[in-house]
């Protein structure tokens, strides 16, 4: 199936009164850029986030929001520094000595001085954190996932459909070339026969011929008629083939885009060219919706 770039996807794993939510959006980009978000608690799982979502998609720029709240009893636990402690009241109590003067330090004061007492936080079960992260992204994942094929079912559709139209073009340009060729022999015919009327001369049947013949070969768009029709087919089949085909039908758009130009260029008729600039227009359409596409 087609994938868009653009997609969206939400996921939340709530487990051991914590709380894991991610949030995955994106755009097209020629490549794979991820960019990801998380709280410091988590950032040794930046690797594995990404690792995970690389199975889920080829191309574009997507922005991860990882969320994470902990509504657990806190395990946080206070050390106290004995050594330390003992180590101040010394220097103080000599101090106090050298001072003579009394050491008015109270415990609650001697609490405060640094390290004393320290806020220790319990370490968290990473394996536990990753298994809720993992479940969390790969639940966003499938959900962007989603997103992206049905937009990339629409493009599909709305592509196919500006393909058939173009179709119609190519025939109207295909049936309407040899018209042009014999309408300008007849008309070349007529004018030589004017000016030749009055001497009573008759026309060069072989310089006539070969006058058609020059003209002919510079509005001769053959070639390009063919090419035109096989890379239709082929954008159509990559389509309905589906997968990643993004940059392929980009590059077959292009290769359009020059055959109707070239075709544009030789036209020497206003509704072969009206028809050559509805191509491209087209074409330009189509350009802009591949780029959208995985």
């Amino acid at each position: 199936m087609i994938k868009s770039m653009t997609g969206f996807g939400r996921y939340e794993v709530s487990e051991n009164d914590r709380k894991f939510s991610v949030e995955i959006k994106a755009v097209n980009h020629r490549y794979l850029e991820l960019n990801i978000k998380m709280p410091k608690s988590l950032a040794s799982f930046d690797g594995a986030v990404r690792n995970i979502m690389k199975e889920y998609m080829e191309r574009g720029k997507v922005d991860v929001f990882v969320g994470f709240e902990d509504f657990s009893v806190s395990q946080d636990k206070v050390r106290y520094n004995s050594a330390l402690a003992h180590e101040y009241m010394d220097y103080l109590n000599q101090m106090a000595l050298e001072f003579n003067m009394d050491n008015d330090v109270r415990i609650s004061a001697l609490s405060r001085y640094p390290d004393v007492l320290v806020m220790e936080e319990n370490p968290l079960d990473e394996s536990e954190l990753l298994n809720a992260i993992e479940m969390c992204v790969r639940g966003a994942c499938e959900k962007f996932v989603s997103s992206r094929l049905q937009e990339g079912e629409n493009l599909k559709v709305d592509l196919i459909g500006k393909l058939e139209g173009m179709k119609e073009d190519v025939s109207f340009i295909e049936q309407r070339s040899p018209q042009i060729v014999e309408e300008y022999r007849k008309k070349l015919t007529d004018r030589i026969n004017d000016i030749l009327a009055a001497s009573g001369a008759e026309v060069d049947e072989a310089r006539l011929i070969t006058e058609v013949t020059i003209f002919a070969d510079k509005v001769c768009v053959d070639e390009e008629i063919v090419r035109l029709k096989s890379h239709i087919d082929s954008m159509v089949q990559c389509l309905k083939k589906g997968g990643a085909c993004g940059r392929k039908l980009d590059f077959i758009a292009q290769e359009m885009n020059r055959e109707a130009n070239t075709t544009l260029s030789k036209a020497n008729d206003l509704a072969l060219s009206d028809r050559a600039i509805e191509l491209k227009t087209v074409i330009e359409k189509i350009r802009e919706q591949v780029q959208n596409i995985e």
